[in-house]
């Protein structure tokens, strides 16, 4: 896109969009919000910058290949922490019965394993994001 508006207000805005999507992550276990709604915000501050400064920049600053480790990483790391309460002979993703602490009221790092499997599922969806929409701009004719 050519438009000198878009870009400039785009580079004042995507980092704002950014910490606002952290943050609905890492306070997705006190709070409305989580893991989804906190990638989906993330994965479209990338959208934003791809279309605002082509596909090109945006392919650089999040390249393909390391959109789809995050991926992978990312759901590795969820199924590994389910696996962890598998191993003690709980239910997947038990938390409390599997013996970790479960949190007082707020403090943030004092919920288990609940961030980490919301921070794990905010990069899945984030880069899922990223990964789909760069697989669509390269396919246009």
């Amino acid at each position: 896109m050519d438009d000198q508006i878009v870009r400039v207000i785009s580079r004042i805005i995507i980092p704002f969009i950014q910490v606002y999507g952290v943050f609905v992550v890492l306070h997705g276990h006190l709070s409305p919000g989580g893991g989804f709604p906190g990638g989906a915000i993330l994965g479209a501050s990338i959208i934003l910058y791809t279309l605002a400064f082509g596909a090109k920049a945006g392919s650089q600053l999040i390249p393909h290949t390391t959109s789809k480790w995050l991926e992978s990483g990312a759901i590795l790391l969820f199924i590994a922490i389910g696996l962890i309460a598998v191993g003690s002979g709980r239910s997947f993703l038990t938390n409390r019965a599997t013996g970790f602490a479960m949190g007082e009221l707020g403090n943030i790092i004092s919920a288990g394993f609940i961030p980490v499997v919301t921070i794990a599922i905010g990069v899945k969806v984030g880069s899922t994001m990223i990964t789909l929409f760069h697989t669509m701009i390269d396919k246009e004719p």
